[in-house]
């Protein structure tokens, strides 16, 4: 069972369309209760990072998904479900992030922003979750801010808006993506088929 989590902002109906589409049980996240019996844990993303580690907070499932990535239990982050991973962002100054990959997030620059529409992922290293899926592939965006990693082994995945950044990123089984693989088509179902395989 894959439980995505529920914070009122991400964008789950297009998530759980996409695993049921895989043939994937799915069950959203509201409460701490609602974790038992899952095996993997989608955190999608749409808003604000302030706004969405509030919501987390106040939901009380903030613990239960500390220790779920502690653990290093499968987990995808998807969008603002990437950069809620990181230490920080400069979107809201003082809110800390979960802190497994270190580094901080901050606003694109160089070209209109928010960056929306179909753009290149320049895969860095073989992975599982890439299986089938040809280097620089399209996936579809929509953010305004980017990660920056500290450590460059993490990064699985590069895309050009003017500058490069980190579009996929992965430490053991937690997984996180820039892009949105639940709009992006063959490619961004077979990536998501991918990550149920992997871990």
């Amino acid at each position: 069972m894959i439980g995505i989590v529920d914070y009122g902002a991400g964008n789950l109906n297009s998530v759980r369309k996409a695993f049921h589409y895989l043939d994937k049980k799915t069950r959203i996240i509201q409460y701490p209760k609602d974790v038992d019996g899952i095996r993997k844990i989608v955190l999608p993303g749409v808003g604000s990072f302030g706004a969405a580690k509030k919501k987390i907070r106040n939901s009380g499932i903030f613990p239960i998904l500390e220790e779920w990535l502690e653990s290093n239990r499968p987990f995808l982050g998807i969008c603002l479900g990437l950069q809620l991973l990181f230490d920080s962002s400069k979107e809201a100054p003082g809110v800390p992030g979960f802190g497994i990959f270190q580094g901080k997030c901050r606003k694109l620059e160089g070209k209109k922003v928010p960056h929306i529409g179909w753009n290149s992922v320049s895969v860095q290293k073989k992975d599982p979750v890439f299986e089938g899926i040809p280097d620089r592939e399209f996936f579809y965006f929509v953010h305004s801010y980017h990660a920056l990693p500290e450590d460059d082994e993490i990064i699985l995945g590069r895309t050009d808006y003017g500058i490069e950044f980190s579009s996929a990123v992965r430490r053991e089984n937690i997984y996180a993506v820039q892009f949105h693989p639940e709009k992006s088509g063959k490619a961004g179902l077979l990536f998501l088929k991918n990550w149920v395989m992997s871990c």
